[in-house]
């Protein structure tokens, strides 16, 4: 009998859409020792996880998914693959969501630089968050990863960092797609000024604001738009964090 071309492509929709709800394939591997302290810091700069809203339940992302910083603070539930090869290291049905709040570089000693090489989509998760899933003998295990939605505690927060005439903000704790796609500074007697990325979380203003007060307003890459007004007070020092009540839903 012939196969009914509208059955063949309701079969051939379903299978695809099934495979999106699964994720993609990647390898992890962790670090930072049993209680996640050497994970803190990064190249996202982040600083003490705890204090920018983020805790041990994070990764270091391969240069293929680390996008030179756009991907700071995004979420990534992963899920060991027990059906690849190493799988036998997996914990059936287990999986964890983590943050994104580190670069794993490539090691060009190692054939293709590694696990954390160009193409390869690869986590090097906080150890915590690594023995959700994987066991610890085993040192590396196939995973399946898909983005999800960032939920945090607490508004966004702004680290202060720079000099007189360069504004360095660190953009902490976003929730929805977690990660900031544009951002600007505002002073008490200036209007608005975008900021760039300079590297991993931190965006750069080349003004002098010192002795102003400062709003921030944020376009997350989910595409929601938020202004956060009058979030730091004139006599601000670099070096402060202020913390806001909004944050992203998307």
């Amino acid at each position: 009998m012939a196969k009914s071309p509208i059955l063949s492509t309701l079969v051939l929709a379903a299978c695809v859409a099934l495979a999106a709800a699964q994720g993609s394939p990647g390898t992890a591997t962790f670090y930072g020792g049993a209680d996640g302290s050497g994970t803190m810091g990064g190249a996202c700069g982040y600083g003490n996880l705890y204090d920018s809203g983020y805790g041990v339940l994070n990764a270091a992302l391969s240069e293929t998914l680390f996008s030179d910083g756009a991907s700071c603070g995004q979420c990534y539930t992963i899920s060991c693959d027990g059906s690849r090869p190493g799988g036998e290291y997996c914990k059936p049905g287990t999986s964890i969501t983590v943050s994104a709040t580190n670069l794993c570089p490539a090691n060009y000693a190692l054939p293709n630089g590694g696990w954390c090489g160009p193409g390869r989509p690869h986590f090097d998760m906080a150890q915590p968050a690594w023995e959700h899933i994987g066991v610890y003998q085993a040192g590396i295990v196939p995973v399946v990863y898909q983005q999800v939605k960032c939920s945090r505690s607490g508004g966004v927060r702004f680290s202060i960092a720079g000099c007189n005439y360069f504004l360095l903000i660190n953009i902490q704790n976003l929730g929805g797609s977690g990660s900031v796609g544009a951002a600007w500074i505002k002073g008490d007697s200036t209007g608005w000024i975008q900021m760039s990325r300079n590297w991993g979380a931190n965006w750069q203003a080349l003004a002098g604001l010192v002795g102003q007060g400062l709003s921030f307003a944020v376009t997350s890459t989910g595409g929601q738009y938020i202004q956060f007004l009058n979030v730091v007070p004139a006599w601000w020092r670099f070096g402060e964090t202020y913390t806001t009540n909004q944050n992203f839903y998307y």
